[in-house]
């Protein structure tokens, strides 16, 4: 079948990029008789050049004006067939569509499966910047992704996933595609910890979703084959300077080279000098802000970040490229850079012990599994902090 959104993108020059012309058709398809300045609304361009667009596509014979705009037969089977929407729940999808906290209505049944889930993954390493989102938060993601057009018939990636994003997408195409066998997504996770991609492949096994999993250590180049090849991806890096440019600089080697692609990025609010830093970075790899999402990420017992974070979603222009592309030797977790260094205070015996990279525990989750070694205690206080 022919690629009618390469086509039309080449004979219109469209400077947005190919994926304005997908959502354009995805509209027409779902919402048949939509105007044309409802149409260039929807996907905020000027209505002169969403009209250029239309008649290419009038003109390819997918679409047709006739009491507003709308698919042909031969076009709705291009949206079904190549896009990916056939056997789409349309009504179940329109409803999700919807900016609103009515979901939590309509995926109550995934949600409570996910609750599930989150109980039995992993302990955190907060060594590696590991942190506990909710399991509303994982679902929200899928769902903003499902809402930025990046979801249905894509290549997704997640960039580390403790928060097991990529379950919460495939689950939700399940309910959106119920007929079909093979869902429209490819999804594939790169994490350093074996364990939660033993975990994650478990339950792609059991539930049999759409999910492959690699052991990736991202301090040394991306491997060739994960190379220029997805549409958009999600991370929760970490909450250093460092972290953020390295895991993102990953992902967009890992993108298609195409303009207009989505990357979906949790941080924690940072100050003013700090935002400003990370927005030079966003400069320096060519990637634009398309949104900021205050609160959007709930995290379980990180009050650090007041237990939450902010989602960046980032836009690919022409100038998109990695900053780093070979290995990177130096610091960038949290831990590493600070060096904190904290003493705690055993409430049965008083011994005291010092918890940090450079002390006998590392965390303070690992002195309470291992317990007082002087009396086998697990509770202690925090009595000095430190930084080297």
């Amino acid at each position: 079948m022919r690629n009618y959104i390469e086509e039309t993108h080449r004979n219109v020059r469209l400077q947005e990029g190919v994926r304005v012309i997908e959502q354009m058709l995805i509209q027409c398809y779902m919402r048949p008789g939509i105007s044309t300045k409802d149409l260039a609304r929807d996907v905020l361009l000027p209505v002169p050049v969403s009209t250029a667009i239309k008649k290419e596509l009038i003109k390819a014979g997918i679409l047709q004006q006739e009491s507003g705009v709308q698919c042909t037969k031969l076009g709705k089977e291009y949206i079904e067939n190549r896009v990916g929407y056939g056997g789409l729940d349309k009504a179940l999808y329109q409803k999700l569509m919807i900016n609103d906290t009515g979901w939590r209505i309509e995926l109550k049944d995934i949600l409570s499966t996910m609750e599930g889930l989150f109980t039995l993954r992993p302990q955190v390493n907060v060594q590696i910047d590991q942190s506990k989102c909710t399991a509303e938060t994982s679902l929200r993601r899928a769902i903003l992704c499902l809402r930025d057009y990046s979801l249905i018939g894509k290549k997704i990636l997640c960039v580390g996933d403790d928060d097991l994003v990529s379950v919460s997408l495939a689950l939700l195409l399940m309910r959106l595609f119920p007929t079909e066998r093979k869902l429209p997504v490819t999804i594939d996770v790169i994490d350093i910890d074996e364990r939660f991609l033993r975990y994650i492949k478990e339950i792609a096994v059991q539930k049999k979703l759409p999910i492959r999993v690699h052991q990736v250590d991202l301090r040394y180049a991306l491997p060739e084959q994960l190379h220029a090849q997805y549409d958009c991806f999600f991370t929760d890096p970490p909450y250093t300077l460092q972290g953020m440019s390295l895991f993102l600089s990953r992902g967009v080697t890992a993108l298609q080279k195409q303009k207009g692609l989505s990357v979906f990025l949790s941080f924690a609010h940072k100050s003013p000098d700090f935002m400003l830093s990370m927005h030079r970075e966003f400069v320096e790899m060519g990637l634009m802000v398309r949104e900021i999402i205050s609160n959007f990420n709930e995290y379980e017992g990180a009050q650090m970040i007041g237990n939450r974070g902010q989602m960046i979603v980032l836009t690919t222009t022409e100038h998109t490229t990695p900053k780093i592309s070979n290995s990177f030797k130096d610091p960038f977790y949290t831990g590493e850079i600070k060096r904190t260094l904290r003493t705690y205070r055993c409430k049965k015996c008083n011994e005291s012990i010092l918890v940090g990279i450079e002390g006998r525990f590392t965390t303070i989750e690992e002195l309470k599994n291992q317990r007082c070694p002087r009396c086998r205690n697990n509770k202690f206080e925090l009595v000095l902090k430190s930084r080297k």
